[in-house]
């Protein structure tokens, strides 16, 4: 969205005036939207302000992303756990098919 082509501003929003017709709108509810309207309006421009801010100041302040280490591959081989392993096997299977995997 380009700031160049937006049409109206709050002020052009709050100083529109309708003709009144008959049976028309209830003045009273169209103002209220229209004042809705017109906080959102602002609320909007004001963020999309602090965003070209923020935008700007990072441009010329690039904020350096921090750098991870690839994680390393696990090649120790834990003993402690392939003992337990087999010990389970040995109380799980008995002895024989422990000595036969040897």
């Amino acid at each position: 969205m380009s700031l160049n082509r937006v049409q109206l501003s709050g002020k052009d929003i709050l100083e529109k005036d309708f003709k009144t017709a008959m049976r028309g709108y209830n003045q009273e509810e169209v103002d209220e939207f229209l004042d809705a309207v017109i906080q959102d309006y602002d609320i909007f421009k004001q963020e999309i302000e602090r965003l070209q801010a923020e935008n700007e100041k990072l441009k010329k302040n690039p904020v350096e992303q921090p750098r991870t280490r690839a994680p390393q591959p696990n090649t120790q081989v834990n003993y402690d756990v392939l003992k337990r392993l087999s010990n389970l096997e040995k109380a799980v299977f008995g002895k024989k098919f422990a000595d036969s995997a040897e």
